[in-house]
């Protein structure tokens, strides 16, 4: 039971990063207390968002910060007894969100952006997942001319700007592309660029059946029994304990529960969301929707429709309220034609956001042999190939394809 790396936790990101490990002819075991795809992974929007280039930043108009204030809307709710424990991460996410940083943190994240649709074509031929992925790119609708009107203009510049396809739809091209709708929207830009996927707990779980076949091991373990022995790491399972002379932290909203431990402070934190399935009372839709003026998406998914909702500021243990999905059913059903509850209650997922809008990919700056990949803010299943192939690239001691400096964890902790 000695590995090259144990890989800790066995999402969308963790599993991409053993395949690609394994890839570059390590030998790998990945480690988590549920099987792949299971936690965050399993419950968001499917979209490989390529044409996302500049990061959801915090909003700094006095209109959006007064409705956000009265705690009504849908795209964003908060617990005011939580508010303690984000103060001063969302100081710094606000610091972060200038014009002037926002647009560095987009320069920086773009060569992952940029690549993320082929990394995981790739894993998507090796894997014989075809049947999930689906290439007709996304909408964002619009409810009001003068935010359609503002947003194409935006739209046009940024698909100019960073060579991506968009087309703008008027309420009469949209009907002809979409019949599901009805008439709630006065137009959508269509971004041609990204994919979908029609189950991302299963492609996760594609994902580590590859890593399987190629001799990888999957186990049930504890991250928290995390030591260092004897110049390797150690890890409790249930086949015993295993070593590995490197280990990669990628827990997603866990990670600071191996990382605190020990002793870096990074501010990691999560971001909660919920989703719903529902039956199609109409033709069911081709691709993802953004309401984007609700602030939720609904997509396909293999028959049905998940509504997925914006962001919930809450502790992570906090008891799951459902009142974003409640509001975001409400704006949705009638545009989209949701028909009756699947579920026997909301699913909730967690979101692991840094403030500086960044992954953490790279070496711990104290305990040689431990790494990062954590924090992806609402890219996870976007970018959790092309992280496992810059920190692959990394820890074997290849080129990189992009500049990894942006990412490293120092920027937080010494």
């Amino acid at each position: 039971m000695d590995f090259d790396v144990i890989v800790l936790g066995a999402g969308i990101v963790g599993v991409s990063s053993a395949v690609q490990l394994q890839d570059r002819g390590r030998r790998v075991a990945l480690v988590e207390r549920r099987p792949p795809g299971e936690e965050t992974s399993f419950g968001n929007a499917g979209l490989i968002e390529s044409s996302s280039v500049v990061p959801y930043g915090f909003p700094r108009d006095f209109g959006t910060l007064l409705r956000y204030a009265r705690n009504r809307s849908t795209d964003l709710y908060w617990d005011y007894r939580s508010l303690p424990h984000f103060a001063s991460w969302l100081a710094r996410f606000w610091w972060e969100s200038s014009a002037e940083r926002l647009m560095a943190a987009a320069r920086d994240m773009l060569p992952l952006i940029q690549q993320s649709v082929a990394e995981h074509d790739r894993l998507i031929q090796r894997a014989h997942l075809g049947h999930l992925a689906r290439d007709s790119g996304w909408m964002d609708a619009y409810r009001t001319p003068r935010e359609f009107s503002r947003h194409a203009l935006a739209a046009n510049e940024l698909a100019q700007t960073y060579g991506l396809r968009v087309a703008v739809l008027d309420s009469a091209a949209l009907a002809v592309r979409e019949p599901g709708l009805v008439d709630c929207f006065c137009g959508a830009l269509h971004w041609q660029d990204p994919k979908s996927i029609v189950n991302p707990g299963a492609l996760t779980k594609g994902y580590a059946r590859l890593f399987e076949a190629g001799g990888g091991m999957v186990l049930t373990g504890d991250a928290t029994t995390l030591e260092a022995q004897a110049g390797n790491w150690t890890v409790q399972t249930t086949s015993g304990r295993i070593s590995a002379r490197e280990v990669v932290v990628a827990l997603g909203p866990w990670s600071d529960t191996v990382y605190a431990s020990l002793g870096y402070r990074i501010p990691l934190r999560a971001k909660r969301g919920y989703h719903m399935h529902y039956s199609p009372t109409r033709p069911l839709l081709r691709m993802p929707y953004v309401d984007a003026e609700q602030g939720y998406v609904v997509a396909p998914m293999e028959g049905r429709l998940r509504l997925t909702t914006g962001v919930e500021i809450a502790r992570r243990d906090a008891r799951s309220t459902g009142i974003q999905l409640e509001r975001a059913e409400r704006a949705a059903r009638p545009a989209f034609g949701l028909g009756q509850r699947l579920d026997s209650g909301p699913w909730l997922g967690l979101r692991p956001c840094t403030p500086d809008m960044r992954p953490v990919i790279g070496s711990a700056p104290r305990h040689p042999g431990l790494w990062f990949a954590f924090g992806h803010n609402h890219h996870g299943l976007t970018l959790g190939p092309v992280t496992g192939r810059l920190l692959a690239e990394m820890m074997t001691g290849m080129p990189t394809f992009a500049d990894a400096s942006p990412f490293r964890p120092d920027r937080f902790c010494s």
